[in-house]
């Protein structure tokens, strides 16, 4: 039997709100994602992919991909990214793409100070016909049949531009950003009845890199997601060894009545040039009754070599040779 929305056949007619950003447990390995200030930050090209199975069990669990990729541009005085994020959950799939740019300034002898901005469109696609109502005809090979005038039974799509901004500051040991998506909260019209509006996210971030020896370094890192509505901390450590085999815990949620999960995670440098990372969330909400837990995968990409040098210097013609 195809899934049930029932909860969507309440909010038919209506401009609908709900939470559109992927939730993902490594963020302190992918700080581009949520922030387009970090463009560039790293020196280097990078190219990061991750997948991700929320509740597993759950039927018609949010499945999400990311993929992106940064760089500096010294020319232009900073870095420049591009995003894509895909989120599908039952009869939805939800496909953002993004360019951004970030420009870099340094701060004397104390870090960097990156300023960035993006935009790009958000697509929205529902399949009417996993909808089902409980007066709706569905009998085997037949056509579907909602008994609904306002649902419809097939697949309607729409489009939004999106834009985010943020801000990002790094030093050698400490950074701390601040960033927001769907800043503008466009609304994606599926038809003249059904509408969802985008709402907007805003994320804080902190972490520190700590030597613990010449072997051993400790990562503890924070982020604060918040649409205005809820508000959800998520804290974590990563503890590496020779920097290239590293595990840790993140948990996220804030209180009693808001605690999500417990995420244990793994990882390593395949090569200097390649990091594989596995996460695996358990679920502590009421969702572990029907939810066997999350599983999230990354595979990041690091050329690890500085591109340029800089802007080139002026070409200074010899007299002799004009």
């Amino acid at each position: 039997m195809k899934i049930f929305f029932t909860f969507f056949i309440l909010f038919i007619g209506f401009s609908v709100q709900s939470q559109q950003a992927g939730q993902y447990s490594m963020f302190m390995l992918n700080k581009y994602q949520n922030n387009s200030a970090y463009a560039g930050l790293d020196n280097s090209l990078v190219v990061t992919g991750v997948f991700r199975s929320q509740w597993v069990g759950l039927k018609g669990n949010p499945i999400m991909q990311n993929i992106n990729a940064h760089m500096p541009v010294y020319f232009i005085k900073g870095g420049i990214g591009l995003n894509i994020d895909n989120i599908e959950l039952g009869a939805e799939q939800n496909t953002s793409m993004s360019l951004s740019y970030a420009f870099h300034k340094q701060i004397g002898n104390i870090g960097i100070l990156s300023l960035g901005v993006g935009g790009g469109f958000y697509q929205k696609i529902l399949d009417g016909s996993i909808l089902r109502t409980p007066e709706g005809d569905y009998e085997e090979n037949s056509p579907v049949n909602h008994n609904d005038l306002i649902l419809f039974e097939g697949r309607e799509t729409g489009i939004a531009p999106i834009f985010n901004a943020g801000v990002f500051f790094q030093t050698e040991k400490f950074e701390i950003g601040a960033s927001a998506i769907n800043l503008i909260e466009p609304e994606v019209n599926l038809n003249t009845n059904v509408n969802f509006q985008l709402k907007r996210h805003c994320y804080i971030t902190m972490a520190y890199n700590w030597d613990i020896n010449n072997s051993f370094s400790l990562q503890p890192s924070i982020m604060v997601e918040s649409d205005f509505i809820e508000t959800q901390l998520e804290v974590s450590t990563i503890i590496k060894y020779n920097d290239n085999i590293f595990g840790g815990l993140a948990f996220r949620g804030y209180s009693e009545n808001t605690i999500d999960a417990t995420a244990f995670l793994v990882g390593m440098k395949l090569s200097e040039k390649i990091t594989l990372a596995y996460s695996y969330d358990l679920t502590l909400s009421s969702y572990n009754s029907v939810s066997n837990g999350s599983h999230e995968v990354l595979i990041r990409y690091n050329l690890n070599k500085i591109i340029g040098a800089g802007v080139l210097p002026r070409i200074i013609h010899n007299p002799r040779f004009l």
